[in-house]
């Protein structure tokens, strides 16, 4: 019976990855394909890029809650003891499955995004205090470089390094899963390491900061 119902809640974690956000966005409210335009990514950073910020925001956080909620729905069991290396397996395997659904959408042809935001889901769900501390390394970068692919690539690298140095996780499986989650950034951001080497790496427009001139006029 065990095995029955981790194959179920399996397949619901791949499913709900499969929800692809931005296609559905594009589709019903630009009229357009999000993948026909810009990087060509079914992600976050593409839907930024080519519908604005409102847009990305929208895709961003659902994206997160797929890989969130798809790791949660080890709650439908009741034979793993919470935090045991058992149940941080079980973890592991719907965050992998909802990424899988994320990078091959069923829905949509099997061509999504690059799985980030969905990625990150995953891991705040698993191991929230690494994940925020490089939420943190994120966005420092981001504000320093304004490139968002570069960005994700320094922050996924900083995952093992939080997991095994700082935080000295012992879990196998979890020190494994960082390790691969931040080989696996140098290949699905092949291109983007292309581009940056080339200098042709398009930076995000980030919001500046209006400096207030100062009056001389004394009332």
């Amino acid at each position: 019976m065990h095995i029955v119902v981790n194959i179920i809640i399996t397949i619901v974690a791949y499913l709900l990855g499969s929800i692809p956000t931005s296609v559905w966005i594009s589709r019903a409210f630009y009229n357009i394909d999000i993948r026909d335009f810009g990087s060509g990514n079914a992600g976050s950073t593409n839907t930024f890029r080519v519908l604005g910020v409102k847009a990305g925001i929208v895709v961003f956080i659902v994206d997160v809650v797929k890989g969130f909620a798809a790791v949660n729905l080890i709650h439908f069991t009741n034979y793993y003891i919470p935090h045991s290396g058992d149940y941080i397996n079980i973890q592991l395997l719907l965050g992998i499955a909802a990424m899988l659904g994320h990078i091959f959408p069923i829905y949509v042809g099997f061509k999504g995004g690059k799985g980030v935001a969905t990625l990150f889901g995953v891991i705040c769900a698993i191991s929230l205090y690494p994940t925020l501390i490089m939420a943190g390394i994120f966005v420092v970068t981001l504000v320093a470089t304004r490139y968002v692919s570069l960005s994700s690539m320094v922050a996924g690298f900083s995952f093992p390094v939080l997991i095994i140095v700082i935080f000295k996780e012992t879990t196998p499986t979890l020190v494994i899963f960082s390790l691969i989650m931040a080989i696996l950034m140098l290949f699905t951001h092949q291109k983007n390491i292309e581009r940056l080497l080339a200098k042709e790496e398009k930076k995000a427009n980030l919001p500046k900061i209006k400096k207030k001139n100062k009056t001389t006029e004394n009332k």
